[in-house]
């Protein structure tokens, strides 16, 4: 084991310890950060405009501040995208993080001085975590390959804008440089498909012992080794691969397909980073859950899903949530984001210390008929049945299919990439039909009550939702296909691609 090995085992030795001492005393470290937030921000636009100098509790908070979603906070970004100061968060941001938007076309996060530690910080830390827990360090002792967005970089008045994975390459220390895949040169490839084929010829020959991206970009990439190599797994390739790093998307529809390819189980880190912060990450290998990030300079809140959409819906502080419901999650950040809505939903399922799932998106559910099934579930009851059955998942998403004729109901549409088509999908799809109403009362009393059908599972041929994130300009990078939505905008598109194939 190398001299820089030996002394990351030491600083990952301490980073634990800090931790697991935020871990004993959630409350108070997340009333600090509070404080901090408020106290800092109080001359700030949005400081002056909403009081801050009279804030003392977090009560007091939930007065002066309503919570609100990109399109809330657009008015002031619009004002730091002109190069004013002050204007969320004490001077100009360091970035913009460039998202996918809806109403208001692409949104740009701001990432101030004070927040990057959050991001690149984080992801340190739950590798180092990891080292700590496991003493497993010997990774660090060959390459790492980092799949993520272009680190070349827009300016917008001075500040440097991109895709949040493309910062990140800039904030890499020097240290961890000379271990990095793929080269900058190759990193900066637009078209996905020629930078998957530069990344395999780069990296064939590597000693590489961890990756990191999000599941179904690895697995193209897998794809793309073993047919380049003509090697039957990715460990005839990479005989040191020992961690996996991932996030974005739930692991288990691509659990099998991974490991199947891989050859083997490797440990894997999931993570849970959003442009707008790294809200949590897996501290334990054999317990579900991501560790909620306590003292990082975001400070949180949380609304009943059932209640997201109403008038003064409640918002709690982490002491007031409970085990086992659905949360949408809302930040409050050191750069500049109040109350912001960023759309995920999650669980916990720990309370001491907080961990949570992530259970899906706040707008990303299917409620056509009153069911309101979201993401988690169709994704449970999916991967149990395939799990059972040695099936293994591509791709899935799910939509609505309302009936046109007066004697058949309606149902829902499940398109499904497999690996390999089960021998009877009619079987197949009414094991998932139980299993999603054993997970969601609202559906059964609707499957009872004959105003659904049961559900209909298309198998699509292979690359269908590659073709369709192609389509929309999509493929790779951090972006992913939606589990499930409330209309056919999705279902139509995959219609058109089987039909033109």
């Amino acid at each position: 084991m190398s001299i820089k090995t030996n002394l990351i085992k030491k600083i990952a030795g301490f980073t634990s310890r800090q931790l697991n001492k935020d871990m004993q005393q959630a409350e108070a470290c997340q009333e600090k950060v509070f404080q901090r937030l408020i106290q800092q921000a109080q001359n700030t636009a949005f400081g002056k405009d909403h009081g801050f100098h009279k804030i003392k509790t977090y009560q007091d908070y939930k007065q002066q501040v309503a919570l609100r979603d990109y399109e809330g906070l657009k008015t002031y970004i619009d004002l730091l995208k002109e190069g004013q100061s002050n204007i969320l968060w004490p001077g100009k941001p360091r970035y913009f993080a460039k998202t996918s938007g809806t109403t208001s076309g692409a949104k740009f996060i701001p990432l101030s001085k004070a927040s990057i530690p959050n991001h690149f910080g984080t992801a340190r830390n739950a590798v180092f975590y990891y080292i700590h827990r496991y003493q497993r360090a010997e990774f660090m002792d060959g390459k790492m390959i980092f799949l993520s967005g272009s680190p070349a970089l827009d300016e917008h008045n001075g500040i440097p804008t991109g895709r949040l994975s493309g910062i990140s390459n800039h904030l890499i220390p020097s240290w961890l440089k000379s271990s990095q895949l793929p080269s900058y040169p190759t990193n900066c490839i637009d078209a996905w498909e020629d930078k998957l084929d530069a990344i395999v010829e780069e990296t064939v020959g590597q000693d590489l012992r961890m990756i990191s991206g999000i599941p179904p970009w690895v697995q193209m990439y897998y794809e793309k080794l073993l047919d380049y190599t003509g090697k039957t797994t990715i460990l005839e390739v990479f005989p040191n691969l020992s961690l996996f790093v991932y996030g974005g998307v739930n692991f288990r529809p691509y659990r099998a397909k991974l490991e199947s390819l891989t050859g083997g189980v490797i440990p894997s880190i999931e993570t849970y980073p959003a442009s707008e912060g790294f809200i949590a990450f897996q501290d334990q290998q054999d317990d579900e859950g991501l560790l909620l990030n306590i003292n990082s300079g975001i400070f949180y809140e949380f609304i009943p899903l059932e209640k997201v959409h109403q008038q003064d819906a409640p918002r709690y502080s982490i002491e007031q949530v409970e085990k086992d419901l659905d949360y949408a999650i809302l930040l409050n950040t050191n750069a500049g984001l109040w109350s912001y809505l960023i759309g995920d939903t999650v669980r916990f399922v720990s309370l001491k210390p907080y961990r949570i799932l992530v259970t899906g998106r706040v707008n990303h559910f299917i409620s056509s008929f009153g069911e309101h099934v979201i993401g988690h579930e169709v994704e449970t009851a999916l991967m149990q049945v395939a799990l059972n059955q040695s099936i293994q998942i591509v791709e899935f998403t799910v939509a609505p299919k309302l009936s046109e004729l007066a004697d058949t109901n309606s149902y829902h549409e499940w398109f499904v990439e497999f690996d390999k088509i089960p021998r009877n999908i009619a079987t197949f799809s009414e094991q998932v039909d139980l299993i999603l109403q054993e997970l969601n009362c609202y559906y059964k009393d609707l499957r009872l009550g004959n105003v659904l059908q049961n559900l209909v599972i298309r198998p699509v041929p292979r690359n269908t939702f590659r073709e369709y994130m192609q389509s929309i300009g999509k493929l790779g990078g951090q972006n992913k296909v939606p589990r499930l939505s409330d209309d056919r905008k999705i279902a139509s598109a995959l219609q058109k691609i089987i039909q033109l194939n």
